[in-house]
């Protein structure tokens, strides 16, 4: 009896094992077709199956770091190795976790096992030497910044001296200044691949750097009751959909003001054409056209995402620095008529954070791990009330009761933010108290969600959505920039 019962365990094992390799295989596939979504959710199936496997964590990790989810790609890398220390693959996909993160010593030490584990692995080796290469610059960064204060890249530019060559026939700026004309003969240059002078580029970046740094965190406007506005979630780079939010809702101008609301650069290949556009229309418009910082307006992310690479491949390091020292002066958060509160990621990780804690955030800096400005850049929503801890492993989760109490405690009626992908390029959340947009349709070309953008007008406060797809781009992958670290294979 005792014999046919163990029979009839091993039996079953060896079932569950079959039925968790099937669910695998079929999570790969949905992988393959860069469904991440259905691969998460028939991996951790077969997690269910048979927990102690090291591949499907593994697995399951990298779909993770696809979705963003570095929070969630960390913890299952972590427990892949509990289960098995020697599964190379594990360290492989922590240290891309932690790279992801900005945790660069954490991923070092993995990368190390890795070399000393495989000595003759080339990939293993390069990975090595660049993950090194970041620990030693940024410990280099740390020590001058302890050693004097900072100077800014504008004191040693000489722009008078930059000479335009007579064989440049692009746009240029009007007497040293953004010009309607200017702007429109940019876009069409961007649009034809085609660089921008240094020297201009030069100039918008001084003459935005001054004009931001004057502007308070919490930036706070007045619509009138025939005023509207329009609210663009994450462009990343993806300018010819950029162009197409122009087309479908026209240019901005003093009766069509617009509101970005971060996540400008990285992913997308053409991000310094979105930014040196939008940060025209700044210049252009000062006091209709807005910019909010997203979490990919920081050096980690540039880093990491593409948008240092993509500056320094088509200009210097020098302006990469630049565009940084701008980064830290984009306002925080956005509130329109003392009802709606617009930030890229969301609500704060401790009750009792009221508006005018907000205006007085410090925000000329990379952002902190915690507290109010580290939110406001990373935090999402979540259906459950409570918090929980953050899907990214930055910030938080924060629930609908969360948001009511945070509303009322302000007068608020409902925020915007963006910082998720959705499918349909807008989610109405928290009994319509948190709304979501995202405007880079088939994100990365290859998610196939729709873009939207909000209208919000001045009569009624009430959010209109438009959505769009995507248009097609030149021959220019996503990531084309970006740091060899993130790309990584499946198992």
């Amino acid at each position: 009896m005792a014999y046919g019962s163990e029979y009839g365990s091993e039996k079953k094992m060896a079932e569950g094992g079959n039925d968790a390799e099937l669910l695998k295989e079929k999570a790969n596939k949905y992988f393959k077709e860069k469904d991440y979504e259905n691969a998460i959710k028939y991996y951790s199936e077969a997690l269910e199956v048979n927990p102690t496997n090291a591949v499907y964590y593994s697995n399951r990790s990298l779909a993770y770091l696809r979705t963003e989810c570095y929070g969630y790609a960390l913890a299952d890398a972590t427990k892949a190795l509990e289960i098995d220390k020697n599964y190379i693959k594990g360290y492989y996909r922590r240290a891309t976790s932690n790279m992801a993160l900005g945790k660069f010593k954490a991923a070092l030490k993995d990368y190390d096992t890795v070399v000393k584990v495989r000595p003759n692995d080339k990939d293993a080796k390069m990975k090595y030497q660049e993950c090194n290469k970041i620990v030693k610059q940024k410990a280099f960064e740390r020590a001058i910044a302890s050693d004097e204060i900072k100077k800014s890249v504008v004191d040693s530019l000489d722009i008078e001296s930059m000479t335009i060559e007579d064989d440049y026939d692009g746009p240029k700026l009007e007497d040293g200044k953004v010009t309607e004309t200017f702007m429109k003969d940019m876009m069409d240059w961007f649009k034809d691949q085609k660089k921008l002078h240094r020297k201009c580029a030069y100039q918008i970046l001084v003459q935005v750097k001054d004009l931001l740094s004057k502007l308070p965190s919490l930036v706070e406007i007045t619509l009138k009751e025939t005023e509207k506005i329009t609210i663009c979630g994450d462009t990343h780079g993806q300018y010819y959909d950029l162009l197409n939010i122009f087309k479908l809702n026209g240019l901005p101008s003093e009766t069509n003001p617009y509101l970005f609301n971060g996540d400008f650069v990285d992913r997308g290949s053409f991000s310094l054409e979105v930014i040196l556009t939008l940060f025209g229309f700044k210049l252009l418009h000062p006091d209709i056209f807005f910019l909010l910082r997203g979490n990919h307006e920081t050096d980690n992310m540039n880093q990491m995402y593409g948008f240092e690479g993509e500056v320094k491949a088509k200009y210097t390091a020098q302006m990469f620095q630049l565009f940084s020292e701008v980064f830290q002066w984009l306002p925080l958060a956005q509130c329109i008529n003392g009802k709606v509160l617009v930030m890229h990621g969301g609500l704060f990780s401790e009750d009792g954070v009221t508006l005018e804690d907000l205006r007085k955030v410090e925000r000329n800096r990379q952002p902190p791990d915690s507290g109010p400005m580290c939110d406001l850049l990373w935090s999402d929503p979540q259906p459950q009330n409570g918090r929980s801890v953050s899907k990214r492993g930055v910030s938080c989760q924060f629930g609908p009761d969360v948001t009511e109490r945070f509303l009322e405690q302000n007068n608020l009626d409902f925020i915007v933010r963006s910082h998720e992908v959705k499918t349909e390029g807008y989610e109405v959340t928290h009994s319509g108290k948190c709304i979501t947009v995202f405007s880079a349709p088939n994100y990365c070309d290859q998610m196939g969600n729709k873009g939207a953008y909000i209208h919000l007008r001045g009569s009624d406060l009430k959010p209109e959505f438009h959505q769009f797809t995507a248009v097609p781009h030149p021959n220019v992958k996503p990531m084309a920039y970006a740091n060899s670290l993130m790309q990584m294979g499946m198992m």
